[in-house]
């Protein structure tokens, strides 16, 4: 499946997100405890999409753009969490715990 992934941030929230073909979303969200730091605090995929390597791909993208823009990542979502412990220790500079 070729994920068209959304981001949109608003003030101290950010969300990456993916619209379904039932129209329901994928999405990961974070808030900025400031200018260079964020936290990822929820990962949501909807059960019939599930497995299909989505929350993954919302992970990479948030990963990749935080390297681009000088962000650290502190994770508190359980699913972040365990990404950054897969990626270890490539993704391990932008972890800040």
């Amino acid at each position: 499946m070729k994920l068209d992934i959304q981001f949109e941030e608003a003030g101290a929230r950010g969300k990456y997100s993916v619209e379904m073909p039932d129209g329901s979303e994928s999405r990961l969200t974070y808030h900025r405890t400031g200018p260079e730091h964020i936290v990822a605090d929820h990962t949501f995929v909807p059960v019939p999409y599930r497995d299909q390597g989505i929350a993954e791909s919302l992970v990479e993208r948030l990963v990749g753009d935080a390297r681009l823009r000088g962000d650290k990542i502190t994770p508190t979502c359980w699913f972040v969490a365990d990404e950054f412990t897969r990626h270890s220790p490539v993704w391990d500079d932008l972890l800040k715990l």
